[in-house]
């Protein structure tokens, strides 16, 4: 039986000759290529059950070679080459008690082409080695080799004998050690970090220049200040610096002038601490210094760029690594362009690559780089959006702003004017929103605004002919929010008004032949919000039915989902009538309702009430055939518009929820989603193929949203910030501009109202900058992480075939089959894993976060279907907790890659079964730190499974999971255990006939 070590912590890497990444991943070791784009090149297990810790180089000239052996991927191969030229580096390998040689070699023909080879036998010491260097001068392999136990070792590693041994005589332990050699072992210095929190400098060579074994040496510096142990060291030759990384929470940057080199020198007698960097959040583990930058990486999952010679101060944070924190970290020399590149890796096994520039400052760090626009006083801005309207791509200049005193302002090429100036029933409220409207008669386009008021008044104009504009008079009562929504052909204009009444107007504009515009709007009937405390409209979307009626999918201030189908469930009310009829006052370009229309009003086909909690909805979106709405409950809603079955009704449409995506911690107001950009096929064609097994394929997505004080865009599969912007927090006014409309390209700007100024994320007018560029901001990540803590269980679902050109290229039986199996761990979430079992590559397919507790334990019940796996996927943990999930997974044939559908079942809590117990102060109330330890499944039937799960109180559990009716029941418990019961599994009686 083979091992494969896919998912562990990076715990070493190292950038070579700015073209390749050596991580240590585990016991193996995986080189990169990073020019000219980033990939994996080969992979070698080196080091068996020890994890690489560090590695380092040493090179070799170009040699010609006839014939050599390699080994690939831990099989060996005999290459024959007369007249290929071949180069190849020599790298020494170490961690804990083991050191061994590997030699990559670089073949030269068409491509560039990587092997692996191992250099002898695994070399075990009697220490742990902390830190390895070669000997400059020496024309054998002999290494110098700092140990735990504060020695160092002069170690051949051709015969894997030590040939001197030498120790401090301070015999306490290193955490960390650095080895600065030269041309011999009489010039080595080693500086070593000790668990007295303090950094002691000797030389393992004797003064004398002699070799003896077991010689002791004196220290020759002390540096005192840490309150923690050292875990990371890094020394700066050309300034004399020595950087340390410390427990506490710190990086201390000391002056100790020339260390090493010919004689062996320690430095100056009085070092001093230049500097101390406090920055990070938890425990900083690594620790790199180069010319005027000081490099870290700690365990709250940042890696810190601090300007050195500039006060100490951070000019950049890099994240992207799950919980866990940054385990290793690597930085190149800088290039001709003065560019660098920083590598890092997780605890939670993933590896990502950036790219630096020196003298940068904050060009990178967008939580500093905001622009103030100097909006004129006196009036005070209350709403600011993007001229045209977000769902346009225009150019990042022009920006409307409306104040307390109904002042509409406008924002282009540097200056401001004013629009509009609204009388007083417009001043002290407004709700405003603008768009970009085709002019029928002659081929361009106009910006339309839409101001309301707190009487239910609304005056819409065109920004570059406001006098043209019309007044519209509604009800008595507040315009709560106000809306421009495109349909097939059509321009609608909702308002939301008293009492949840969303008033409609089609809306045309065309131009005379004096170039004059005229404003068409026709009243259409208006919707009717359920009945509820905060009864107003907070989103909306317009989409084409395949019954060609068109479909409004809404969202109030209630957190409830609503279906509306134009031409369906009108409703005569005429108590609304009269209301209605009693606020319309016509006059001087005015435009009421006509009465058909206001006897008229549409009540929803479909309602998810309180979907998204009391705070409300703040955005639904849809993206090939599926929606996705936000609220400010943390959550991203998948669902989709069905049809009931003829026998159960009369076919009516219903919204159903397919699952639900949280998003990181403390992020609870979401605003809205994006489409990742890689998400997109070329053709961008509807006719594209977007199904599985009959069921729509859930799009790759980021959230856009608020955290604390920040405007966030979040990967939720990834788990990392893409964007960043410090604005206050969501209490405010905005608008985000898109390069590319609903869709997350890597670049995107906020403009925002904080303390009465205007602020924008990106200067107007300039390209934006690298917000989420590739090796910028978000970097490439060579390999994905999954889970930032612990894995508590793991289930293997069954595996998939990879249909293609590639496959079919392979011989006879020889196919490439995906291993998919799902991970549950301490960080709540589940993971959705293919595992390609011959280049070990794994893929995140998908990222559940349903959980509010440690996953502790999952099962499924599978079957294949044709191509794709089909999976009833189960998982239970803390808080007593059960969630139901369908897994839909097959082989992607367009993006070449496997893809999963997730649709949500059920969930089940005992404490929420408690509450809703008759006479429950009765009984006694179950321990909320309950949990469940273990799964199985007893009995499956058709959309009905029966399982048993053991609990921490000491009882068993069965439920019932019904896939139809989407939900699951307690049938029975008994508290036979006293204890925690860790364990439960099935096994069936039969009789000689196989009868149970």
């Amino acid at each position: 039986m083979e091992t494969a070590a896919l998912v562990v912590p990076i715990t070493g890497l190292e950038l070579f000759q700015h073209r390749f990444l050596l991580a240590g991943e585990g016991p193996v070791l995986s080189v990169y290529i990073i020019q000219p784009r980033p990939n994996v090149g080969a992979s070698l297990s080196v080091l068996q059950h020890y994890r690489i810790h560090g590695i380092r180089a040493r090179s070799r000239d170009v040699v010609s070679t006839r014939s050599s052996t390699v080994i690939i991927h831990g099989q060996q191969e005999d290459e024959k080459h007369s007249t290929s030229e071949r180069s190849f580096y020599d790298f020494a390998i170490f961690g804990g008690r083991a050191v061994r040689l590997v030699r990559l070699h670089l073949g030269f023909k068409d491509v560039e082409i990587l092997h692996l080879e191992v250099l002898g036998p695994l070399l075990e010491l009697q220490d742990w080695a902390l830190d390895v260097r070669w000997l400059s001068a020496d024309n054998q392999s002999l290494l110098c080799v700092a140990v735990a136990h504060n020695g160092a070792l002069l170690l051949d590693s051709t015969t894997g004998s030590a040939l001197v041994q030498c120790s401090c005589l301070e015999g306490c332990l290193l955490y960390s050690a650095l080895l600065l050699v030269h041309q011999s072992w009489t010039d080595a210095v080693l500086v070593g970090g000790t668990v007295f929190n303090q950094l002691i400098i000797w030389k393992p060579g004797r003064e004398d220049g002699m070799i003896n074994s077991g010689h002791k040496a004196p220290v020759q510096r002390r540096l005192l200040g840490h309150s923690g142990v050292i875990f990371s060291i890094s020394y700066l030759q050309e300034k004399g610096y020595l950087a340390s990384a410390s427990d506490d929470r710190s990086v201390r940057v000391w002056g100790v002038g020339a260390l090493g080199g010919p004689g062996g020198k320690c430095g100056d007698s009085n070092p001093t601490c230049l500097r101390v960097l406090y920055g990070h959040q938890a425990r900083v583990f690594s620790v790199h210094l180069s010319t005027g930058y000081v490099f870290s990486a700690g365990e709250d999952g940042a890696c810190l760029i601090w300007d050195l010679e500039g006060g100490g101060k951070v000019i950049r944070t890099m994240k992207g690594h799950r919980a866990g924190g940054v385990r290793s970290l690597a930085v190149s020399g800088g290039t001709g362009d003065d560019e660098r590149w920083v590598a890092t890796g997780g605890a939670d096994g993933g590896v990502r690559l950036w790219m630096v520039e020196d003298g940068e400052e904050n060009k990178e760090s967008l939580e500093e780089k905001l622009t103030d626009l100097k909006f004129p006083g006196p009036d005070l801005p209350k709403v600011v959006c993007i001229a045209g309207g977000e769902e346009e791509n225009m150019c990042w200049s022009q920006f409307s702003v409306c104040t307390d005193r109904g002042t509409v302002c406008q924002y282009s090429d540097g200056s401001w004017e004013t629009v509009w100036e609204g009388p007083p029933e417009f001043y002290s409220y407004c709700v405003m929103d603008t768009v970009t409207a085709f002019l029928k008669n002659v081929a361009s386009t106009v910006t339309l605004c839409a101001v309301g008021n707190i009487s239910g008044s609304i005056q819409v104009f065109p920004t570059s002919h406001p006098l043209s504009g019309v007044r519209l008079t509604g009800r008595p009562g507040k315009i709560h929010s106000i809306f421009w929504k495109k349909g097939a052909d059509k321009l609608y204009l909702l308002a939301s008004g008293a009492e949840g009444f969303v008033y409609r107007w089609c809306v045309e504009v065309k131009m005379k032949e004096n170039s004059l515009l005229v404003l068409s709007l026709v009243p259409v009937p208006s919707f009717l919000l359920p009945l509820c405390s905060k009864r107003w409209l907070t989103a909306a979307i317009c989409l084409q039915h395949h019954s060609n009626k068109e479909l409004w999918v809404c969202g109030d201030r209630r957190g409830s989902l609503l279906l509306f189908q134009e031409g369906e469930n009108f409703e005569l009310n005429r108590t609304d009538h009269e209301k209605v009829n009693e606020g319309l006052q016509p006059g001087v370009k005015t435009r009421t309702m006509e009465e058909k229309n206001h006897d008229l009003t549409m009540r929803p086909l479909s309602c998810l009430f309180g979907v998204h909690g009391k705070h409300g909805v703040t955005s639904v979106s849809k993206y090939r055939g599926l929606f996705y709405s936000t609220g400010k409950d943390g959550c991203v809603r998948i669902f989709r518009v069905s049809q009931t079955q003829p026998e159960e009704s009369n076919g009516d449409l219903h919204l159903e929820v397919l699952r639900v995506q949280r998003a990181c911690r403390g992020m609870e107001w979401l605003e809205r989603v994006l489409i990742l950009e890689s998400e997109i096929p070329e053709e961008l064609g509807e006719e594209c193929e977007n199904v599985i097994r009959g069921e729509l394929r859930e799009a790759r997505f980021v959230i856009a949203g608020f955290h604390a004080v920040h405007f966030v865009v979040w990967d939720p599969v990834r788990q990392e910030r893409l964007m960043v912007v410090p604005c206050g927090g969501g209490h405010r006014s905005w608008s985000l501009w898109l390069s590319h409309t609903g869709i997350w390209s890597g670049r995107g700007a906020l403009v925002f109202i904080k303390q009465g100024a205007i602020m924008t994320s990106q200067p107007p007018g300039e390209m934006l900058g690298c917000a989420g560029v590739a090796g910028r901001t978000g970097g490439w990540s060579l390999r994905e992480g999954i889970h930032g803590r612990g894995i508590w269980c793991v289930c293997r679902l069954g595996r998939i075939e990879e249909i293609g050109i590639d496959s079919q290229t392979h011989k006879g039986d020889s196919k490439m089959y995906w291993e998919i199996v799902v991970t549950g761990g301490e960080d709540t979430s589940l993971a959705v894993l293919a595992i390609n079992t011959v280049s070990g590559i794994v893929k995140v397919l998908s990222v559940i976060t349903d959980h509010i507790s440690g996953v502790r334990t999952v099962t499924a019940t599978t079957q294949l279907q044709g191509e794709a796996l089909s999976a009833l996927l189960l998982s239970a943990g803390g808080r007593a907790q059960i969630q139901c999930n369908r897994l839909l997974v097959v082989w992607d044939r367009q993006r070449m890659t496997p893809s999963c559908q997730v649709i949500h079942v059920a969930s089940h809590r005992l404490d929420i079964q408690w509450e809703r117990k008759q006479n429950r102060h009765k009984t006694v109330k179950m321990d909320p730190e309950s949990r469940y330890m273990s799964i199985e499944v007893l009995e499956e039937k058709t959309g009905w499974v029966l399982v048993v799960l053991s609990c921490s109180d000491g009882a068993l559990r069965l439920f019932s999971v019904s896939e139809a009716e989407n939900q699951i029941d307690l049938l029975w418990e008994t508290f036979f255990h006293q204890r925690c019961v860790l364990c439960v599994a099935t096994c069936s009686l039969q009789d000689g006939k196989g009868n149970r």
